[in-house]
């Protein structure tokens, strides 16, 4: 069947002794883009992680997992602790996420205005694996993947199993998984309900920061023949949550748990269903057929000293995919369409008018890869088509672009544990609805942003190291940034909007080793080098940000965790996360008095686990360090700023 039937084999095999045995990694399979490949074959930068990395490390979400223990970064979203903001690769922690395509069993999660992926609503003991293309996947991915691609595969499998925790600050989670797998139907239930009491207060009444989501999901594939796969998807999320403001660097030294300038209160529920198919021809040809319908809705009450001020606003998306693969010994072949169509109504506030915004796209590709002896060749192109739709009672605009990806890609297998590898990608990110609007006011369209990717690399797969290292160039053409006016200041900021970067480029380094020392001790390793420089650009006030750095992006990010094995039930793991400092969101004369602190954080897990149950505890940031997030001078968002744990138990049945 084709490879998303498929099962595959596990990261690391245990093998059974009195003590813990050596764990054995191979190459694995890359599955959830167009073409399957293995790593050692692969011709892209490729983070691979699987059921068992995740729930090892017992994150209390996605987003924690990706910080701790992957290339990315990420941070709560001006505090919002289940929309965060990602980055890879220097595109900077404001703008970041919109240069990543996030896809979760094939469907896009990227919203068509600035909020982040809403990741919170995927459980991490429903994840069967994550992949992370760096600096490449438009072909497939599209709009948006100038970073990467991150796709997220869910379980499909027998198990089932319940888990809960509680921790400090009234933090509470349980969920559940129950699966049925056999030749003829796979059927999966899960849900997770998680609450906190909150840390920072948010008013001078004593409240402070809660929060809480509940998600459920449904998934069920039956094969009436053979040859044929007919899926069905159902979930919900539904999230509630108060984050605190900003606070000066005076009152983040002093106590960052105190209140802020104001405080924001949302409730945003997501619906999602879906359909597709799979039809195997032959064993050479498939056809692949999904849909998908999000609603999303969103209702936020800011309160400040200017009062309150309420946003409401209402989300559709319709999705659909479908392409032909094509399998032989020497090629793989795919050729397909997708398209989306985006609209967000938005209520009217004391600053605007009700209005109506769409984004649709609609797009063709075609990607093939030649598997040539030692070598292999991967080159595919996309052809998108991005159209936007503006109108309130007074108005209605209208804006469409012509896009064009490119991927090329070359690995040569040195031996059975090596390879080179390099690759070209010329991508895009046609602007988010939000970059027309300042202030609640329509102002104009503006450019797409364009990049051109240039990545070499090389893998080393051993028994007991995976190491991979990869260098990269990008060079950018109207990178779309916010121009925060800081002359005519709020409340008549008449020169700040969204506009373009003239030029820019980045590059960088990054490192990957997973060594399992002894059969005891075992160490990950990742590390990342970035340099973002701003070509040219002139402020509409005149700046010349020509030779700067992009703020929000630290030059060296490290994230090293050492487990030890005592016995083949127990491990105790030890993880550190450092970023260094960066120019403040908003500096981008590079010129604040502030800078954006080192980020820094200790972390210690311990588990004990049989095949029927696992007992598990956590502490976060074990030396108390101080976080945040700096917009600009005395405006910092708190961010993992004191010492949490948790203790949990899982039963599997």
């Amino acid at each position: 069947m084709k490879k998303r039937l498929l099962s595959i084999a596990a990261i690391a095999l245990l093998e059974q002794g009195s003590l813990a045995e050596a764990v054995i990694m191979e190459p694995l399979t890359i599955t959830s883009t167009a073409i399957a490949t293995d790593e050692l074959k692969s011709t892209d930068a490729v983070e691979v992680y699987t059921q068992e990395d995740i729930e090892k490390v017992h994150v209390q979400n996605i987003y924690e997992f990706f910080n701790q223990q992957t290339s990315l970064t990420t941070m709560p979203n001006y505090g919002n602790p289940f929309a965060q903001k990602m980055d890879i690769h220097g595109y900077g922690m404001g703008d970041g996420h919109q240069n990543i395509v996030i896809n979760v069993d094939g469907r896009r999660m990227n919203n068509i205005d600035l909020v982040p992926q809403m990741l919170a609503g995927i459980s991490p003991g429903s994840i069967e694996r994550i992949e992370i293309i760096k600096s490449s996947g438009i072909v497939t991915g599209g709009d948006g993947a100038n970073a990467g691609v991150i796709n997220i595969t869910t379980k499909k499998s027998d198990d089932k199993e319940i888990s809960f925790y509680g921790g400090t600050y009234g933090t509470f989670d349980g969920a559940f998984y129950i699966g049925h797998n056999d030749e003829k139907l796979s059927v999966s239930v899960s849900g997770e309900a998680r609450k906190s009491n909150g840390i920072r207060h948010i008013d001078d009444e004593g409240n402070k920061d809660e929060n809480q989501l509940v998600t459920g999901a449904i998934d069920l594939a039956y094969m009436p023949v053979e040859a044929l796969e007919l899926r069905l998807h159902a979930a919900i999320a539904r999230t509630d949550v108060d984050y605190a403001g900003y606070i000066t660097k005076e009152q983040y030294e002093d106590d960052p748990t105190q209140e802020g300038t104001n405080y924001t209160s949302q409730e945003y529920d997501t619906d999602t269903i879906g359909a597709g198919l799979t039809y195997v021809i032959d064993e050479s040809l498939s056809i692949d057929l999904d849909v998908d319908r999000q609603k999303k809705s969103s209702d936020s009450l800011n309160v400040s000293a200017f009062g309150p001020y309420e946003w409401a606003a209402d989300y559709t998306y319709d999705s659909f995919s479908g392409s032909i693969d094509h399998v032989n010994d020497l090629l793989e072949l795919s050729v397909g369409i997708d398209g989306s169509q985006g609209s967000r109504d938005s209520h009217a506030t004391l600053y605007g008018i009700a209005n109506e915004t769409t984004k649709d796209n609609l797009a063709g590709f075609i990607m093939s890869q030649w598997s040539l002896g030692d070598s292999t060749i991967k080159a595919g192109y996309r052809y998108e088509k991005v159209s936007y739709d503006f109108k309130d009672a007074t108005q209605q605009n209208s804006d469409d672009h012509d896009l064009h990806g490119v991927e090329l890609g070359y690995s040569y297998r040195l031996d059975n544990a090596s390879s080179l590898f390099a690759n070209y990608a010329h991508s895009y990110q046609a602007p988010d609805i939000d970059r027309f609007f300042s202030y609640g006011t329509f102002n104009d369209f503006i450019e797409p942003m364009k990049a051109d990717s240039y990545t070499l690399g090389f893998n080393y797969l051993l028994p007991s190291n995976k190491f991979k290292i990869s260098a990269y160039y990008i060079d950018l053409k109207d990178e779309i940034y916010y121009y925060q006016d800081q002359v005519n200041v709020f409340p008549d900021p008449s020169l700040s909007v969204n506009t373009n970067i003239d030029s820019s480029y980045k590059y960088g380094l990054d490192l990957y080793d997973r060594w399992t020392i002894t059969p005891e001790f075992a160490l990950v390793l990742n590390y990342n080098y970035v340099q973002a420089i701003i070509d040219e650009e002139t402020g509409r006030n005149g700046e010349d940000y020509s030779g700067n750095t992009l703020p929000g992006v630290s030059d060296h990010n490290i994230k090293a965790t050492l487990s030890y094995l005592p016995n083949q039930n127990t491990t105790l793991s030890v993880t550190q996360v450092y970023r260094s400092e960066a120019y403040a969101a908003n500096d981008f004369g590079n010129e604040h008095r502030q800078k954006q602190d080192a980020y820094n954080s200790t972390d210690i897990a311990i588990t004990y686990a049989t095949d029927s149950y696992e007992i598990f505890a956590k502490i976060n940031n074990l030396f108390d360090q101080s976080n945040g997030i700096w917009i600009q001078d005395d405006a910092i968002y708190p961010v993992n700023f004191t010492t949490t744990a948790i203790a949990g138990l899982k039963l599997r049945y």
